[in-house]
Formats: structure tokens, C-alpha cells, sequence
């Protein structure tokens, strides 16, 4: 299924448990996925129209009603538009609103470079208060909506809207402040979060092909960064590389950088190099930023050079 539709599913389901559960659109429902949840739930669904900022300050309002509001809109709207509103009327005021940012990064595609979060991380990362978490696949999506829902506290959502491969297993645990291993190994530690985690795992078989063992770890949530599981891995690897699809400011890569900041362990990137997105579609998109499982295995052999 497509990750939008994944989104829409385990909404509906949360919004027939508790009638307190509201979904707030900038008129977005379509490209969001929630626009049949319209006719299940009336009164539980608000299109705000193209006024995000008015949209961030009535789900704090209603959240400081008991009810507790999810937000959409494409991630550059949800995020760099509507940030006094989510510092002041959500963080500081302590409301309990979910904001879910559609099409990170390279994902928006042909929208092009007006609606590519390059930033969308860096934005609220720096807001107290606020945790930010983004999915890898539709299983770990399903998991982590309900846990989502019954944290108390606002969360920014990276939702990449289509369909994504499968990384984790049936049955998986979901646990909201834990990065999940999903390789051993013992020359590089490879964090990674969101849509390029498969890609992580392609690069691992060629790296060990190459002589280079590498532990490739899931960190859906970026903020707060799980240290326990960082740390443990970078002092046993000795060397780090992070992959996301966001600048290597203000992201992964910083947060993954604060931790080890005492460390004497070298750390690469793979990421958006500071820069601006463009109108194209994702292979393109791949190859013009280097989000690419031969741009991981390069940089990988660099950072194990550094050791």
C-alpha cells in the first residue's frame, strides 16, 4: 500500500476508538490520502484550507480542549511556514498536536524546489519540546501510529506518501524512543532514516563484498536521538555514516554528530549537500544529490579510510 494510504487506514481506526482524535487538512485531503475520511467522520474532520498557519493554531486550540488534532500538509508547509505558530501556539504552550509533513525532501518529485523540505528537520528539531519521527515502510508505519497517537506532546511525522519497500519483518515492535538494528557489524556504523534505509541495506551486501562488515541501524526517530544505541555502535565500529533525504544540516547527520561530539570517531554523510531542491523525478532526484547506494558504498570506503 502506499504509505499516504497506510497514514489514512490507521487514522480512521484511532478516530472510531476516541472521537477526540481530529484530522485538520490545508485543502491537502486528497494528496494526503484522508479526503474519504471526510464521510466517516464529519465531525472529526476539518479542511482549513491553503492557511496552514491558521490550521497549526486551531489544533492547538482544540488540543488545549482535550481534543487531540493530527495537522497535514506537504512538509515545507507543515514545517518552515507554520514555525512561529509550532514553537509558540503548540511547543511552548505544550499542546499535544500531531504534524504530519507530507513528501519529504527528494519525494516531492515534479512539485519541484518550492515544495522540497531539504530543511523540514532542521526547522523544529531546534524547537524544544518537539520529537520528530519518520517511517521506513508500511509496517513500521502501522506500528507507530497508535504509539504516536497516545504520546502526549507534539511530534513532527516525515511521511513519504507512495509505496515503500519492506524492511521490517511481520510482528515487529514498534518502540517510539529506540533506533531498531537491522545488520550487525563491525567495521562502520551506518545510520540511516526514512525512505533510504533499503538502499542502506543494498549498500551493506556490496560492501561486504568489498571486505567491509558493516552495522546498518534505523534511527525513525530523530529527535530525541536514542544515544544509548549510537554510541554503542560507533565506539564498537569506530567510524560512522549517516543517510537521509535532508540537508546533512540540521538533520540525521547533526543530531548523529551532537551524540558523538566527545568521541574521537570520524563521520561521513550521505545527504542533500546544502542545496536547494529541483523539479524532476526521484531517479534523477537520486543521481543530482547523490542519494544513491553508490554514492553510500563510496562514501562508506571513505569514512572506513578515516579510522
Amino acid at each position: 500500500m502506499e504509505m499516504r494510504a497506510v497514514y489514512a487506514e490507521c487514522l480512521a481506526q484511532l478516530m472510531e476508538q476516541d472521537r477526540h482524535v481530529v484530522v485538520l487538512d490545508a485543502d491537502l485531503a486528497r494528496a494526503s490520502g484522508t479526503l474519504k475520511l471526510y464521510e466517516r467522520f464529519p465531525r472529526q474532520m476539518f479542511d482549513c484550507g491553503i492557511a496552514e498557519q491558521n490550521m497549526a493554531s486551531i489544533a492547538a486550540g482544540l488540543s488545549s480542549y482535550g481534543f487531540k488534532p493530527w495537522i497535514e500538509s506537504f512538509a515545507p508547509f507543515a514545517t518552515r511556514r507554520i514555525c512561529d505558530q509550532i514553537a509558540i501556539s503548540i511547543c511552548y504552550a505544550k499542546q499535544n498536536v500531531k504534524i504530519v509533513g507530507t513528501d519529504p525532501g527528494i519525494s516531492a518529485e515534479l512539485n519541484g524546489g518550492t515544495h522540497m523540505s531539504m530543511e523540514d528537520m532542521g526547522v523544529v528539531r531546534s524547537i524544544p519540546g518537539m520529537v520528530i519521527y519518520e517511517p521506513v515502510d508500511e509496517r513500521q508505519l502501522r506500528a507507530a501510529m497508535p504509539v504516536l497517537n497516545a504520546y502526549v506532546g507534539p511530534v513532527y511525522i516525515r511521511l513519504f506518501r507512495k509505496a515503500q519497500p519492506d524492511v521490517f519483518p511481520e510482528g515487529y515492535k514498534f518502540d517510539l524512543f529506540k533506533a531498531n538494528l537491522l545488520r550487525e557489524g563491525k567495521d562502520l556504523s551506518i545510520f540511516v532514516t526514512g525512505m533510504m534505509t533499503k538502499d542502506c541495506l543494498d549498500a551493506a551486501r556490496i560492501l561486504l563484498e568489498k571486505g567491509i562488515d558493516a552495522e546498518i541501524i534505523n534511527v525513525h526517530t530523530i529527535k530525541p536521538v536514542d544515544r544509548e544505541t549510537v554510541l554503542a555502535s560507533a565506539r564498537k565500529t569506530g567510524a560512522v555514516l549517516t543517510v537521509e533525504n535532508h540537508n546533512v544540516i540540521g538533520g540525521l547527520h547533526s543530531a548523529i554528530l551532537e551524540t558523538l561530539a566527545r568521541e574521537k570517531i570520524p563521520a561521513m554523510a550521505v545527504g542533500v549537500q546544502d542545496r536547494f531542491g529541483e523539479v524532476g523525478k526521484l531517479p534523477y532526484l537520486r543521481e543530482a544529490v547523490g542519494l544513491t547506494v553508490e554514492n553510500i558504498v563510496a562514501t562508506a570506503e571513505e569514512a572506513i579510510k578515516l579510522k
